[in-house]
């Protein structure tokens, strides 16, 4: 029995020592928020106070457009997904981005609460602050889930709608960022609130581009360092712990704004096959798929994607 308990200790101390040794290897504090904006914010940048945050956003370009475009990114990135659309699209138009409620620099929300129902209200009183009544929406991922889940709720403050690799149907992922698993395991998703193993964000990142010769060194620092603002972490396991409502999108075919369904071609983590499921519900829709391009077409495809954008704005006539 002596040599049972002896070989135990042993074992523990071995346990103790490996997870000390990663906690100095890889545990990362949370960067200073001063620090963060000092990096991450231009003469852009603003900050507006919304639902007891202090949201991060961006408003540019031409300021009598009465139906700006706002776009909203996904799971884990900022407002910086869209920076290449934006430098276009300003030149003509008025574009708002924002860093959603969990990610960038505007950190969780106050009560934890992930739910798609708690963003589209977030979203709603955010275009209220900023007295937007009716805008272009446009979300990538989940910002698409929110922005189609909005346009339900809110069909009148919508002219037009852009989803771009959206989630919404139920999910049969061909391949899934090492960042999300972790997220998802138990154990290990605590861990995950402050140890964050810089070699892991490469791969996460890479894993939604179908290049990945177009992943940069300062892409992956950009999503590493955003992440580690304070609460981000953690809100990162709150989302994806949140109970979804699993049969919401069958009302997808009650969206009666003319819609483009705009998909990277070798999405792995929502596969193309969820975007031929939006075009055959909405009834006033444009398809379009993007060859060569992954889950975030207006990042890694900038250029490609933004002319199916223009097309589709150009060809669908606004009410202004």
């Amino acid at each position: 029995m002596k040599y049972l308990i002896k070989g135990l200790k042993i074992v523990l101390t071995f346990a103790l020592l490996f997870v000390i040794a990663i906690v100095i290897l890889f545990g990362h504090p949370d960067i200073p928020l001063n620090e963060l904006k000092a990096k991450y914010t231009n003469t852009e940048s603003s900050f507006i106070s919304v639902d007891g945050m202090d949201v991060h956003f961006r408003d540019e370009g031409n300021q009598t457009d009465s139906i700006p475009i706002v776009l909203i990114h996904g799971t884990a990135s900022s407002l910086h997904t869209f920076d290449a659309w934006t430098n276009s699209l300003k030149n003509s138009n008025r574009v708002i981005r924002i860093d959603l409620p969990a990610f960038g620099l505007t950190g969780p929300f106050p009560d934890r609460n992930y739910s798609i129902a708690n963003y589209t209200s977030f979203i709603k009183d955010f275009l209220t602050a900023l007295k937007i009544k009716q805008c272009v929406l446009v979300g990538n991922s989940l910002g698409g889930q929110i922005a189609w889940n909005f346009t339900l709720e809110q069909p009148d403050m919508v002219e037009k709608l852009i989803l771009i690799d959206a989630s919404g149907y139920p999910l049969n992922s061909k391949s899934v960022p090492i960042a999300f698993k972790l997220a998802q395991t138990p154990v290990l998703k605590n861990l995950l609130t402050f140890i964050t193993p810089r070699f892991l964000v490469r791969p996460s990142v890479e894993n939604v581009y179908f290049d990945t010769s177009k992943v940069t060194d300062s892409l992956v620092e950009r999503y590493f360092e955003l992440t580690l603002r304070e609460g981000n972490r953690q809100a990162l396991v709150d989302r994806f712990k949140t109970s979804k409502d699993i049969s919401a999108y069958k009302n997808i075919k009650n969206i009666k704004q003319p819609t483009l369904i705009l998909w990277g071609a070798d999405d792995l983590l929502i596969p193309v096959e969820n975007a031929y499921r939006f075009h055959k519900d909405l009834p006033n829709d444009t398809l379009a798929i993007l060859n060569d391009s992954g889950h975030t077409p207006m990042e890694e495809s900038p250029i490609e994607s933004l002319e199916l954008v223009t097309n589709f704005l150009n060809n669908v006539q606004l009410k202004k």
